[in-house]
């Protein structure tokens, strides 16, 4: 047995061990967060991330020591330090790991505010832990092991420890997140602005710099000619333009008028895109999925509405289809709903409100989701139906979730009784979100004799992909129901009513991304992709029978598109926005749709980049200004 003098002295040469600590450890957890971020570790991260931008990981890499000398001259628990080091670090990596495969999108400041729908959703996910996971937990215990081997530095009182140690740590910290936190200081190590494609961002510069550094987007700034003056300027120039109609073959475009205060019904259904555009890449379903979509496309208003979104996060589609405002503007990542809408603002809603329609909102989830009880109502909306103004609905899809989501037959039948129940001394807008089709899916989650065939698939498809795609399809045709029993019933009327369906975003379905990149839908394996946000719009009425073609245009132009094609009378945002159709379809997510269908990520001509800016200019003004913009009738 050793005896106590040779532990003594076997411990105090490990003394420089001590020493040692604290850069180790920033060098193994800053490894061990880009691990855990990237998946891996390639050449291509040392080549194209690291070396080139060195300066934003050696302050990282600072960040990280200076946080370990704090904790350990304040507490003198070297393993300790370690520990919260690793945590600190490791953590937010895991969670962009997770975003990226399930959103595309990187962990921001502001999802903090989204921990409750996070911890909803993650759990319905199906995403795994990563080797790079439990491998750098394992990794940093035996480091935090190791850091308590070495003997206390012999400081008489904490003062001293804390003079030695955590003091300059503290002062540290504080100038490096200063430097985070400024665009200058961020400049200073290498850091440009990116904000657009924040996956990009966050492989260039780090998980650690890219989150802190977000923090700068936390304030909006106006833009620079903003005033009453610029603004007025602007609406005259609108108030200028003439009336003609955007689109051939429209209500308007035949002259039509006599409609002027149609009911208006968005339906915007959970995750639905056209599954049978994929018989053209080798997919052979038993049966057809969207026939009334494709029976009503030849009677009505049809195209893509690109949106902001991927995998989630529908509440930003909402936010754009019913006001006309762009997330291009906004910090990526960020949700309206919850930052922003916190009191009254324009929308469709109001503005129908402002025109003497009632005004209702349906989600068959829970209200307090994406904070739409308190959004919309400040949106304009009288009232919001949620799930828990369901009684005994009809629910499907309960492997997945527990009790089952709210079906898209029953959205139809409460959609139909609440125009039923309406005033009807005022005409009807209706805003309802839809949650059958939700991810995740699995092919349990409907009996089988429900479930959508598939006879043909391309190679390279795993059997649980398939089965996914099985469930999502099925859900798919059911949407697709739910479309053929609103319309027939509203072409029974006799009010004038106009029907205006999309889809809110594509989802991983199965394994990642293989059901776009093995059939070769997409052109890309991930989110990036153009294809992976172009969403199928219809606009359908009961009193005009024309086949339109809207080609693609951008989410925040489903309300100003709609009104166009019935010549109804519009704010002057939206007015705007029909103006700039000629210009570019929609900018969104740093891709642009030009006027022929052809998307582009090139940077904005000159003439582009004004109506870019006019756009900002109005929004601005009406979300974070003073509205000058409001009360004025656009036409």
């Amino acid at each position: 047995m050793q005896t106590l003098k040779e532990r003594a002295s076997w411990r105090q040469a490990l003394r420089p061990l001590g020493w040692a600590m604290g850069p180790l450890t920033a060098t193994i957890v800053l490894l061990c967060v880009e691990w855990i971020h990237r998946g891996e570790l390639t050449a291509s991260f040392w080549q194209d991330n690291f070396l080139p931008h060195f300066g934003s990981f050696a302050a990282s890499w600072l960040l990280i020591l200076c946080l370990y000398g704090f904790l350990a001259g304040l507490t003198r628990l070297r393993g300790l330090a370690v520990v919260v080091c690793g945590v600190a670090g490791c953590l937010p990596a895991a969670v962009t790991y997770f975003k990226l495969q399930f959103r595309g999108e990187p962990f921001f400041p502001w999802d903090l505010s989204q921990a409750a729908e996070a911890t909803q959703v993650v759990g319905k996910s199906g995403l795994e832990v990563q080797t790079s996971m439990w491998a750098s937990a394992l990794i940093l215990l035996a480091l935090a092991v190791l850091a308590s081997l070495p003997p206390r530095p012999r400081y008489a009182r904490l003062w001293q420890s804390v003079a030695a140690w955590a003091a300059p740590g503290a002062a540290g910290l504080a100038v490096l997140i200063f430097a985070f936190l400024s665009p200058t200081g961020s400049r200073l190590v290498g850091i440009v602005p990116d904000m657009w494609m924040q996956n990009r961002y966050y492989r260039n510069y780090g998980v650690i710099a890219g989150f802190l550094t977000n923090l700068q987007n936390l304030d909006v700034d106006a833009p620079e000619d903003y005033g009453e003056e610029s603004v007025s300027a602007l609406l005259e120039e609108i108030n200028g333009w003439g009336d003609g109609a955007t689109f051939a073959g429209s209500y308007a475009a035949a002259g039509q008028s006599e409609v002027k205060q149609p009911n208006i019904i968005f339906v915007m259904d959970e995750s639905f895109w056209d599954v049978a555009e994929l018989e053209d890449y080798g997919v052979v379903f038993d049966q057809p999925v969207t026939p009334n979509l494709h029976r009503l496309m030849e009677t009505s208003a049809y195209g893509k509405a690109y949106s902001p979104s991927f995998g989630g996060g529908t509440c930003d589609v909402e936010f754009e289809a019913l006001t006309g405002f762009s997330m291009e503007f906004l910090p990526g990542g960020c949700k309206p709903f919850q930052q922003h809408v916190t009191r009254p603002m324009f929308s469709i809603a109001s503005y129908l409100k402002e025109q003497g329609y009632a005004t209702q909102a349906i989600h068959c989830y829970y209200a307090k989701f994406w904070s739409r009880n308190t959004a919309y109502p400040n949106l304009g909306f009288d009232e919001f139906i949620s799930l828990e103004d369901f009684v005994a609905p009809e629910k499907k899809r309960d492997t997945e979730w527990s009790g089952g989501l709210v079906t898209d037959a029953e959205m139809a039948r409460r959609i139909i009784q609440e125009y039923e129940q309406r005033e009807e001394d005022k005409p009807l807008f209706i805003h309802a979100v839809t949650m059958q089709n939700h991810t995740n899916y699995n092919v349990n989650n409907y009996p089988e004799e429900e479930l959508v065939g598939i006879l043909e698939a391309p190679a390279g498809i795993s059997d649980k992909t398939l089965g996914a795609l099985r469930d999502f399809a099925t859900g798919v045709r059911e949407a697709d129901e739910m479309l053929g029993t609103l319309t027939d019933y509203f072409s029974g009327v006799d009010e004038p009513t106009i029907l205006v369906f999309w889809g809110d975003h594509y989802n991983p379905i199965g394994s990642g991304y293989e059901v776009y990149t093995a059939t070769g839908y997409a052109s890309g394996a991930d989110s990036e992709s153009p294809e992976l946000h172009q969403m199928p719009l219809l606009i359908w009425s009961n009193y005009w029978q024309g086949k339109v073609e809207l080609g693609t245009v951008g989410a925040y132009e489903i309300a100003p598109v709609v009104m166009d094609l019935y010549g109804l009378e519009m704010p002057p945002l939206f007015r705007y926005l029909t103006g700039q159709l000629d210009v570019y379809r929609s900018r969104t997510l740093g891709v642009t749709i030009l006027p022929d269908g052809t998307a582009t990520d090139a940077e904005l001509t000159e003439e582009q980049q004004e109506w870019f800016n006019d756009h900002w200019l109005l929004q601005y003004d009406l979300m974070f200004g003073e509205e000058y913009a409001l009360g004025v009738s656009g036409g």
